[in-house]
């Protein structure tokens, strides 16, 4: 693909954000701002990283802000979490334990997908060609002094409008 092709709309490169995650308190105060987005309702987000790389801290902080209360528990045996708040239907998936792409068509998780709300899916590259392009994708990799780095990457174009909302509303030291 031609530059002139790119330039013309034939084609276009992924928005890219990357943020540094001190501690625990500035990954919470990145789930606030994702939170008050309005665009996320319909989001389809996926998050990656190693074991312990910070996924699903990130996805509790981000449905405490949402508004869930009581215990958020992890989905790795369960695979899916669901959280119906007001208005808003909340599935947090593990596929952390899934070894072929295809459990995903049978568990039936194509309606979910299909439906309103938001989708967090942590693992996703193990149902690969089943889900639908995420519209973000958080990567999240442990630095040498612990904190986390967070690679945002834009794959739609809510995807797009939900990293420049993000980058106009987010605290200073959580900006992508």
């Amino acid at each position: 693909m031609t530059a002139v092709e790119l330039l013309h709309g034939v084609d276009h490169l992924p928005i890219v954000k990357t943020l540094l995650l001190c501690d625990e308190a500035a990954t919470g105060r990145f789930a606030r701002a994702l939170a008050a987005l309005p665009g996320l309702r319909l989001a389809y987000i996926e998050l990656q990283g190693d074991l312990g790389a910070g996924k699903t801290t990130l996805v509790r902080h981000l449905l405490r802000a949402l508004g869930v209360k009581g215990r958020i528990k992890s989905p790795t045996y369960a695979v899916v979490e669901p959280y119906e708040l007001p208005g808003l239907n909340v599935w947090h998936f593990d596929f952390y334990r899934f070894s072929d792409p295809r459990e995903w068509l049978d568990a039936g998780f194509r309606d979910i997908f299909a439906s309103p709300g938001l989708k967090l899916a942590e693992w996703p590259e193990n149902t690969a060609g089943c889900t639908p392009l995420a519209d973000l994708v958080i990567q999240l990799e442990v630095q040498d002094d612990e904190t986390r780095q967070a690679t945002l990457t834009a794959q739609t174009d809510l995807g797009a409008g939900l990293l420049r909302q993000l980058e106009a509303s987010a605290p200073s030291e959580a900006k992508p």
